[in-house]
């Protein structure tokens, strides 16, 4: 048995490592002057350390304001994300009605259609209604995903249906019943939602590209790629933008940690 654990912690730290070093390695690449990022015997640290990259890349572009784009949609799209995937979650885990093992199943169906054969559609639908070329394009269209509804449900199965009805008795409504004890119970899975959600929202680089194209409101992804011209590639300041990047995933999943883990694990427990 302790061998077992021995390998298992061994290989885990084996994974840890190989994962952690391309992200080790730009966040320090990220403080090293051009001239060694170039040079014919790299390193892993820089032998110069500076915070010059960092410095001109908030100085010659409008980071600020991509930053706060990408924050505004990430938040925003997890807060809608977490509210009609709880509701539907709960709804398909706790109400019986005709057809409701059909829908279960068209949701997980569309898990299996990349985004590529959707962004036509949900491009016209956008243009439609005048949200082209607005911050709205990039919250709405997530709001509600197959994989969220999925693992809400599957969370929300654990919870005793004994304790909704003993509820219902006592003369709660629904809604009642949602947020004061569906929603509390669910917190892991909710903590689980949310970190997904804010990650890619935070990341997504394809669907901003078609949505916007207004500089003003790109996001954080788009305006690193737009340090990649046709003439060059500002490779201290995508090192650096790219940096700053990860503080906000790092300190969300750092604060939810122990809900992630817990709720990723209790939602496969039933089905």
């Amino acid at each position: 048995m302790r061998k077992n654990m021995i390998l298992n912690y061994t290989i885990a730290s084996i994974l840890v490592l190989v994962f952690l070093v391309p992200v080790i390695y730009i966040i320090s690449s990220s403080f090293k002057p051009l001239n060694e990022l170039f040079t014919t015997t790299p390193t892993f640290f820089p032998k110069k350390w500076t915070i010059g990259n960092y410095t001109g890349a908030l100085a010659t572009g409008d980071f600020s304001r991509y930053i706060f784009n990408s924050f505004i949609v990430a938040v925003t799209s997890t807060v809608l994300a977490v509210v009609i995937n709880s509701m539907s979650g709960y709804a398909l885990a706790k109400f019986r009605f005709k057809g409701d093992g059909v829908i279960m199943i068209i949701i997980l169906s569309t898990i299996m259609l990349p985004l590529e054969i959707i962004m036509v559609p949900i491009f016209q639908v956008l243009k439609t209604f005048g949200l082209y070329n607005s911050l709205w394009a990039l919250i709405i269209p997530p709001a509600a995903t197959p994989t969220g509804i999925f693992l809400m449900r599957q969370y929300l199965l654990t919870i005793p249906d004994e304790i909704i009805q003993s509820a219902r008795i006592d003369g709660a409504s629904e809604w009642k019943i949602f947020y004061s004890i569906i929603l509390p119970n669910a917190k892991p899975a909710i903590a689980t939602l949310a970190i997904f959600s804010f990650m890619w929202r935070w990341n997504d680089y394809v669907w901003p590209l078609i949505a916007i194209n207004d500089p003003k409101k790109y996001t954080l992804q788009l305006a690193i790629a737009n340090l990649t011209g046709e003439f060059g590639t500002d490779y201290n300041s995508v090192l650096a933008i790219s940096a700053i990047s990860m503080i906000p995933m790092l300190i969300i999943f750092i604060i939810f940690q122990r809900q992630f883990v817990q709720g990723t694990v209790e939602s496969g427990m039933k089905g």
